[in-house]
């Protein structure tokens, strides 16, 4: 086997390893049903995942009729707390994720996870889908503190200094994930399948895959 050409590979969470849309989605409209609004579809919900669960309701609500910073307030906490309590009802690992993981491990590498979602969220959702061991470490939205999550590079400098230091790579499927890489001077490899906001190609990723199973080509390719 050759050597492979990174010590780590990171990877967002939501719309990246895990389809989390279902739950997502869920939380969204047990939030707008408070406000007597009407449920948005999964699909509409999906391109608003990516920026925080804050940035996600906020776009919720612009699209059934606006709102006030303190109406988001006030439904902000009740999404939390309903997802809170539905973290992995209908999430689901995209397929090949998993032996993705395995296969980057099996070669000398580091697997991590970055995410704009809250650390002690991302933990139970990791968990649930039994991912959590395979990590060498889990960064969420508020493990830095304010202003430090993606498209901040510093939690994606962070999963590197918390995996042992090393050549990165990071996966995801936004352009949070890929301005952070990018920010961080690490390679981005973007996934066709995420919760896309825009298409693929405009993300400016070095790689684009269309399945996990294209994952380690790529990034022998980006050697």
């Amino acid at each position: 086997m050759q050597h492979f050409p990174f010590d780590i590979v990171g990877f967002d969470l939501d719309g990246t390893l895990l389809d989390t849309s279902g739950d997502l989605a869920a939380a969204v409209n047990h939030a707008l049903a408070q406000d007597g609004r009407a449920p948005l579809s999964v699909a509409a919900i999906k391109p608003m995942i990516g920026g925080g669960a804050r940035h996600m309701l906020a776009q919720g609500l612009a699209a059934t009729g606006g709102s006030d910073d303190a109406l988001l307030d006030r439904l902000h906490r009740i999404l939390l707390d309903h997802y809170a309590a539905n973290l992995y009802v209908h999430s689901v690992p995209f397929p090949g994720a998993i032996a993705a993981l395995d296969a980057i491990k099996a070669r000398g590498a580091k697997v991590a996870v970055v995410t704009n979602k809250l650390e002690g969220f991302a933990l139970e959702v990791l968990r649930g889908a039994g991912l959590l061991d395979r990590l060498s470490c889990v960064i969420g939205g508020d493990t830095l503190g304010p202003g430090k999550a993606k498209p901040s590079p510093a939690p994606i400098e962070e999963m590197i200094r918390r995996s042992g230091g090393g050549r990165a790579a990071f996966v995801g499927d936004s352009i949070y994930d890929v301005a952070a890489a990018h920010a961080a001077g690490v390679p981005a490899i973007a996934c066709r399948f995420g919760f896309l906001m825009q298409p693929v190609e405009e993300l400016g990723a070095e790689a684009i895959i269309d399945h996990f199973d294209e994952l380690v080509p790529a990034l022998e390719r980006l050697a």
